[in-house]
């Protein structure tokens, strides 16, 4: 099943998305790294679901947005999408600050969404720890960090392997740039979440790697006592990426849940 590309104009941003599959919308929103398409496990989710994924404004071949100021600014605007694009009431799947900004999207307009998966989100402070400050390291050690163990990731030389062109590094470059307006202060957290979580009625899935080393386990435990519908699943030995790290395992995941009656 190939998804299709397509751009769409929402409040005068060009934005970039792929889209693809059957069934009822599924909206997935990429993490700082960037928009990968339709990887293993998004591929597996398309066949029962009408995926569209989205590159965020001032990400990859969306354009820019230079009012945006933070991850509030994005879930509003991707509220905007949603009715641009027609969905409906989707369900959404956010990875890490695709995550955060899932959930800011639920305190906003929790009746807008349907179920809400949220992998490793940042946007609450872990009571323990710390967010990875992701800006301090190069892109390869980066990159080092963000999964537990590459030999049993098995897209890892499709997605990683192949030195990146002059402008896959460009579009790296720009990724960055956007996620650290987005998230830089206070970094990746926004202290006044916590308060509006509990108003969140959508069922909730979080998904987390026990050995992430970008956002802690912990803040899973924190989201899950907040959201009044959450339940949280650790996945063993798979670090901030279960999407490619474990996909069969988090594909299987993600599809038994938004399939509950």
């Amino acid at each position: 099943m190939r998804p299709r590309e397509e751009t769409l104009s929402v409040g005068g941003v060009d934005v970039h998305a792929w889209v693809g599959g059957q069934g009822e919308p599924l909206l997935v929103l990429h993490g700082a790294g960037g928009n990968r398409g339709f990887t293993r496990s998004i591929a597996t989710l398309a066949e029962r679901y009408t995926v569209w994924a989205p590159t965020h404004p001032g990400f990859g071949r969306s354009g820019d947005a230079e009012w945006m100021e933070g991850i509030d600014d994005l879930a509003r605007f991707y509220l905007w999408f949603i009715d641009a694009a027609g969905l409906g009431r989707p369900h959404v799947l956010g990875h890490s600050i695709g995550g955060w900004t899932a959930a800011e999207m639920a305190v906003t307009s929790p009746g807008s969404l349907g179920r809400l998966v949220l992998v490793a989100p940042a946007g609450l402070k872990p009571e323990a720890g710390e967010i990875l400050d992701i800006f301090y390291y190069p892109l390869p050690k980066l990159r080092e960090l963000t999964v537990h163990d590459p030999a049993t990731i098995p897209e890892w030389d499709a997605l990683f392997a192949t030195p990146a062109t002059a402008a896959e590094e460009e579009i790296a470059v720009r990724n960055r740039e956007m996620t650290a307006r987005l998230t830089w202060k206070p970094y990746m957290h926004n202290p006044r979440l916590e308060r509006f979580l509990p108003r969140v009625s959508n069922p909730t899935l979080l998904i987390w790697g026990r050995e992430d080393r970008i956002v802690p386990v912990v803040c899973g435990e924190q989201y899950r006592k907040l959201l009044p519908r959450a339940a949280l699943t650790v996945l063993e030995h798979c670090g901030h990426l279960p999407p490619i790290e474990q996909p069969e395992a988090f594909a299987g995941l993600v599809l038994d849940f938004l399939g509950e009656v």
